[in-house]
């Protein structure tokens, strides 16, 4: 395992404070509970840093994670970024992310995510005040996380298309179909081609987070993910990929360090510089996490266009 990676995508969440009533106690018993900054298997499993994603759509929660990575628990866990959430059409959005940018210091906020995925309008996407509301965000400084269906994809290729000075990055890599890929390889074909179409946009980035739970919980193997892997290292390359776990909603089907036992296999065939970006460089560099300059890759990538 080399000697730096960085987890750019776990959530932490106290239920007393953030609900997150999606979470079924009978099919999703392993994540019935809270998850705080302690719980974080991480730093147990030689993980160097990682981003905190909001879980629940709340001013509140993004306040609670900015004060839990400043705190001294976060620091011990590595936290050293937070995806927070925004209210994408309020009036003082610009004036709230410069608040919470000034306020959260090194570690601090460094991306918005709203749970576009969990929108029925085929046409979100499109609106002008989604787009005002991303576009403010960039503004900011911050990245956007896209959490979205596989079926959105295409719509989030128009949307960074629209928006080439915001940075996206788009997480569990667009939520591939991989549970219905098993027994039909066709089935990933419309998102092979979405995704393909996203990452021709030089300000969006992904992560390689998620997979497990879009496949076959019980009965998943690696070689199921390996087709999306492979797909999003042809299409977005090394230099624009980054590791995620999802913990805790992985361990619905997997645990901590054999997730990343997976992914050392998914990158083994990645030359070390290659393999150095999607488990550390990418993210830092995406983040602009406060990191040791150890963590940037030592490789020029001449495909990779700077971003804002």
């Amino acid at each position: 395992m080399p000697d730096v990676v960085v987890d750019a995508h776990h959530h932490l969440w106290v239920r007393a404070r953030t609900p997150q009533p999606w979470i079924d106690p009978v099919t999703m018993a392993a994540i019935d509970a809270d998850f705080m900054t302690e719980d974080l298997p991480a730093s147990a499993h030689g993980v160097t840093a990682t981003v905190v994603v909001q879980s629940a759509d709340l001013w509140a929660e993004t306040d609670e994670l900015i004060a839990v990575a400043a705190s001294d628990a976060g620091r011990a866990a590595g936290i050293a970024g937070v995806v927070g959430w925004a209210d994408l059409f309020a009036p003082d959005l610009a004036e709230r992310l410069a608040a919470l940018r000034a306020g959260s210091g090194s570690g601090g906020l460094v991306g918005v995510r709203t749970q576009v995925q969990a929108e029925a309008d085929p046409g979100y996407l499109d609106r002008a005040d989604v787009r005002a509301g991303i576009a403010t965000v960039g503004a900011a400084g911050l990245v956007f996380d896209l959490v979205i269906r596989h079926d959105q994809v295409a719509a989030c290729a128009a949307l960074a298309a629209a928006l080439p000075d915001v940075r996206f990055v788009l997480d569990h890599l667009g939520k591939p179909p991989l549970a219905a890929a098993v027994a039909d390889p066709g089935a990933l074909d419309t998102w092979r081609r979405d995704l393909a179409a996203l990452a021709v946009c030089p300000n969006v980035t992904a992560k390689v987070s998620g997979l497990v739970t879009e496949a076959d919980w019980d009965r998943w193997r690696p070689a199921d993910l390996r087709p999306a892997v492979e797909h999003a290292l042809d299409v977005f390359g090394p230099s624009r990929l980054m590791f995620g776990s999802d913990w805790p909603v992985s361990l619905l089907a997997i645990d901590y360090g054999m997730w990343l036992e997976v992914v050392h296999e998914l990158l083994s065939d990645l030359a070390a510089d290659e393999r150095a970006d999607v488990l550390a460089g990418t993210a830092a560099r995406t983040y602009s996490l406060d990191l040791p300059a150890f963590v940037q890759p030592t490789t020029t990538h001449p495909t990779e266009e700077p971003l804002p």
